[in-house]
């Protein structure tokens, strides 16, 4: 079977859209090549990363690849994706060149190439998030492990708001927490705060996609007594209260939910947010301290913005 390697260029902050839309498409995964990252200072005694070479990433922004297959459809569906992420602009979202290209490649090619880019990596105190097919000895004793398969979810759990979300829920999750994941995506979130001891995560995504690929990782990372996965648009349809909320979503998104999130939330109830770029922090801090809740922290990394913000007394 062939397959088209489609690759868009864009920038940091439409990444997630654009990896999105290619999910919505068809494509059951993608890679990131960020200009960024042959620069970045990393730890090497995990083995996670090996000499990057500069040529093969952009020289700005991202470009993100997906593969879908080649026949009669191929045709409309990049049309589609063109008008979908030329789209984005009406959520406020910097799209760049939003240059595409694509390749045609054998499937066999396709199968493996693409794993070489995904190792075991440290993204905390506690947490490292693990490919499936690669084995991983626990360095330290309360070590967390995170297993993913990238093709059958949104990513390999390494990006930046998703590092700081996990990081969140590593300083704030207390045994026997409630916690809702709007917006769980691949479940990384969810699983994350049952490892940490939560007594029970409902995930909740509008994506049917999202929401097979995180029980799968659910089952597979043996949390499903604890984490419960719904189709839902954000908190409609949550009616019990929860310690902490957490969303890694985009700006305009948690702008639209926060009052809902405040209704849910009990006296000194968490609500952790990400997927903000850097210059609209201050617009969802404004947002938040408005609906009635003190802004704890605002942790930035690679101009993405997580805030931890709590719901004060009456």
């Amino acid at each position: 079977m062939k397959w088209s390697e489609v690759s868009i260029h864009t920038t940091h902050e439409a990444t997630e859209a654009v990896a999105n839309i290619l999910h919505e498409a068809g494509a059951s995964g993608v890679v990131i090549e960020d200009s960024v990252e042959p620069d970045r200072i990393h730890e090497d005694r995990y083995g996670e990363i090996y000499e990057l070479d500069k040529n093969d990433f952009p020289v700005d922004g991202v470009i993100v690849k997906a593969y879908l297959p080649v026949n009669s459809f191929l045709n409309e569906t990049m049309k589609e994706l063109n008008l979908s992420i030329e789209g984005l602009a009406k959520f406020g979202l910097d799209v760049g060149k939003n240059g595409i290209q694509t390749n045609e490649v054998d499937e066999e090619d396709w199968e493996t190439s693409w794993k070489k880019y995904y190792h075991p990596v440290k993204i905390s105190g506690r947490f490292t998030i693990v490919p499936t097919w690669e084995d991983y000895e626990p360095v330290d004793s309360d070590e967390l492990i995170i297993e993913l398969d990238p093709g059958m979810a949104f990513g390999t759990g390494t990006h930046p708001t998703t590092v700081l979300c996990l990081q969140a829920l590593e300083k704030y999750v207390k045994p026997q927490d409630t916690v809702v994941d709007v917006g769980t995506g691949s479940g990384v979130l969810s699983i994350g705060a049952a490892l940490l001891g939560a007594a029970h995560v409902h995930a909740l995504d509008l994506d049917d996609v999202a929401v097979v690929a995180a029980k799968e990782n659910i089952l597979l990372n043996k949390v499903d007594d604890k984490v419960t996965v719904t189709h839902g648009n954000l908190l409609d349809s949550v009616k019990e209260p929860a310690d902490i909320i957490i969303a890694n979503i985009l700006a305009e998104v948690i702008l639209s939910f926060s009052g809902d999130a405040y209704a849910i939330l009990p006296t000194d109830g968490l609500f952790i947010v990400s997927g903000i770029i850097g210059q609209k922090r201050d617009l969802v801090k404004e947002d938040l301290i408005e609906k009635g809740f003190e802004i704890m922290e605002s942790v930035l990394m690679e101009d993405w913005v997580a805030i931890v913000a709590r719901k004060r007394g009456v």
